[in-house]
């Protein structure tokens, strides 16, 4: 295990230059602690697999250096840097047993029967496959091979990380949390560094202690699953992470008010220092809004659209020609196509050029 620094990282896969916008990975600098869990989130060409593969030395960035435990491996090829990677599909041997395909890993490197049949079966165990183990792998289900990637990923106690790169794409969508708590159970019981890469918020939510959020080749965002949901950063991090995301729309500022046309929305706080011809934003979780019944509190909108969702109703409101997703659990006392829309102060934040803006304290 290994705590993993990214010191200047940059990477253009049409050599160096000196214009950024050449660079499909902006300069970044990153330290993972020794036993971490991390997950890369973005959409697909954000950089998220560009870092991963210079992690696992399969690319040489074109700036920076890569650090185990402040040992340079930037240069170093993979099979040097003692790494485990587990991939979207699963890289196994159809015609070797379970067994087999797990004790590979070990007997590649000289481990003795008595060393790895403890290993095998306490993992298989913990996988699930212990009644697999004398099966052979061409006989399994998708889920079950790729329950066996991650099982050789895991073998090795000595790794200085394992790396995933989308694990569970080709997992049933009904069998996932079953492998994600799997995983979140042995990164608690092993304690490696664990880096994991996808596209879906849930998988990055659920499995890491610290997640890294990317877009166009840079990152907007780390923090903890609470902290990129209560206070999202940039407004990409907003409509990304939430379903539905953020609702994010133009606004004025006017001291502790923000104005939506000619509608006043309460701030916690106040924003004098706002620069002159910024883009400003309002932004808000569906979960922090609130309808209640027309002519009282809140701002006059438009029920436009209910979905039911069964445990909760999303409802799309519009505001003039702005338009908001409001989480309710139900829609009692409400008639007609009218509401009031109440937004809680403290759930508000403001954006100024796509990035949340402080503010002073009233």
């Amino acid at each position: 295990m290994a705590k993993v620094t990214l010191k200047e990282i940059a990477h253009s896969y049409t050599g160096y230059s000196d214009n950024p916008d050449d660079y499909a990975l902006k300069k970044l600098d990153l330290v993972w602690r020794d036993g971490g869990a991390y997950a890369l989130l973005g959409p697909s060409g954000c950089g998220k697999t560009t870092l991963l593969n210079i992690i696992s030395g399969l690319l040489i960035p074109t700036k920076g250096q890569v650090l185990f435990n402040d040992q340079d491996v930037t240069r170093l090829p993979t099979e040097q840097r003692n790494i485990a990677q587990i991939f979207q599909f699963p890289v196994i041997y159809d015609t070797m047993t379970v067994f087999d395909n797990l004790a590979f890993p070990l007997k590649n490197r000289g481990r003795t029967r008595v060393e790895i049949e403890p290993r095998v079966i306490e993992l298989a165990k913990m996988l699930g496959l212990e009644g697999d183990l004398h099966t052979k792998a061409q006989h399994l289900t998708a889920d079950a091979k790729q329950k066996i990637s991650l099982g050789r990923g895991l073998i090795r106690k000595s790794v200085n990380a394992i790396l995933f790169d989308e694990p569970l794409t080709v997992i049933d969508p009904q069998l996932k949390w079953q492998l994600r708590s799997q995983l979140k159970y042995l990164h608690k019981q092993f304690g490696f560094t664990m880096i994991y890469v996808t596209h879906d918020q849930t998988e990055a939510l659920t499995f890491a202690d610290e997640v890294i959020v990317m877009y166009e080749g840079a990152i907007v965002q780390i923090g903890t699953p609470e902290a990129l949901f209560e206070r999202p950063e940039h407004t990409f991090v907003g409509y990304f992470i939430g379903s539905p995301g953020m609702n994010i729309v133009p606004c004025r500022i006017a001291g502790n008010r923000a104005l939506i046309d000619d509608h006043a929305i309460a701030l916690r706080n106040s924003y004098t220092a706002i620069p002159a011809g910024a883009k400003v934003e309002i932004g808000i979780r569906p979960e922090y809004l609130r309808l209640l019944p027309p002519g009282g509190e809140g701002v006059p909108v438009d029920i436009k659209k209910v979905d039911d969702i069964g445990r909760y109703k999303i409802v799309r409101v519009g505001l003039n020609s702005r338009d908001f997703n409001v989480v309710v659990p139900e829609l009692s006392g409400m008639t007609g196509d009218k509401a009031g829309l109440v937004f809680d102060m403290h759930h508000t934040n403001i954006y100024v050029n796509d990035h949340l803006f402080a503010g002073e304290s009233q």
